[in-house]
């Protein structure tokens, strides 16, 4: 039997045709993840018209959304009904790293929106949020606890992936106490924690936030040697710890406020202590990196961005640390640590 042949690459044009018309993609997988249509399929293949009968949408419309999937990869067709790919098992709500939550959130119009102005970030350089919404991403979430719900949502799921690479690539048994400094639900601790049984830890973040990090601390079992505390890390973090980890929390922010953060770090870690950051390092040149695209997710929301090898130094510098090393993941984390100085 002849081997099968490699599809023809695409001209050009059509390349250029498939960057530009992104968007549709985008939302089509949103609608799957927003009424959770991948936790109906868990059961096994469903039809258009079984899946928009459950999740109240017009059969007609959802199959033509559903059609498109299949082509991209996301679901596959199997006659008249559709199944999960292994990139459409991260849509159900109950996988490991579920991408369920990201995947609507990024359609909800306050991360949605500001996008539609990406051209007027670039002329004045600056976030587009604060502009159209009047306040920061952050302050806007604080106000909104639904659309928060799911962020935070996301970010545990997000923070599940990032935490099965971390445990690969370093080594958290030599600490005793760990503060996770906005480490939303806690569950990068919890993970950390399950391979450090010795340690104790701290969720640390805003007081609405870090309340929801109670049950599920609890559900893991670790009540008797974890925590959850909420206060404002521009002011101050916990005290005492023999590691702090901030996992996606230094790119949110511009030079200055990241400072800020780190300064609150430097004046509560002991003299021995670590600081290990979890963030997407810019790789020297232009080769294909999620790191690029991100920082674009960075630029338009909230002022932040994500930072090269050389940047990271000088930003811990000026905040009375020194960057040690960066450990890489298999996943696009690298963990930079670094010692107060």
């Amino acid at each position: 039997m002849p081997a099968p042949q490699s599809p023809e690459p695409l001209p050009p044009h059509a390349v250029l045709m498939q960057l530009v018309f992104g968007k549709l993609v985008t939302q089509a997988v949103s609608v799957v993840a927003r009424f959770k249509l991948a936790d109906q399929m868990a059961a096994g293949p469903k039809t258009a018209a079984e899946l928009a009968s459950a999740a109240g949408l017009n059969a007609n419309h959802l199959y033509r959304v559903l059609r498109a999937l299949a082509g991209l990869g996301v679901l596959r067709a199997e006659g008249e009904r559709f199944a999960l790919t292994p990139v459409g098992e991260f849509l159900r709500s109950d996988v490991p790293g579920s991408m369920r939550a990201i995947a609507t959130y990024v359609c909800d119009p306050w991360s949605w929106k500001p996008w539609g102005d990406l051209a007027g970030s670039v002329k004045a350089g600056a976030p587009v949020f604060d502009r159209m919404f009047g306040e920061g991403v952050f302050d806007y979430l604080a106000k909104h606890p639904d659309e928060a719900a799911t962020f935070n949502e996301g970010m545990t799921g997000f923070s599940q992936q990032a935490a099965a690479a971390m445990l690969k690539a370093y080594d958290f048994t030599p600490f005793g106490t760990i503060v996770d400094v906005g480490g939303g639900h806690g569950a990068i601790l919890r993970a950390v924690l399950g391979a450090a049984p010795n340690a104790r830890g701290i969720v640390f973040d805003a007081p609405q936030v870090a309340a929801g990090a109670d049950e599920p601390i609890r559900a893991a079992g670790l009540a008797d040697r974890c925590k959850a505390e909420g206060g404002d890390f521009f002011r101050a973090v916990p005290a005492g710890g023999d590691l702090y980890i901030l996992k996606h929390i230094i790119h949110d922010w511009n030079d200055a406020k990241a400072t800020q953060i780190l300064k609150s770090v430097r004046a509560a870690i002991p003299a021995t202590g670590k600081l290990l950051l979890v963030e997407m390092v810019v790789p020297p040149g232009f080769a294909p990196h999620f790191a690029h695209v991100l920082d674009l997710e960075m630029m338009v929301v909230c002022d932040g961005k994500e930072r090269t090898e050389q940047e990271y130094r000088e930003l811990l510098a000026g905040a009375g640390f020194k960057l040690t090393r960066i450990v890489p993941t298999e996943g696009p984390h690298g963990l930079i640590e670094a010692e107060p100085v």
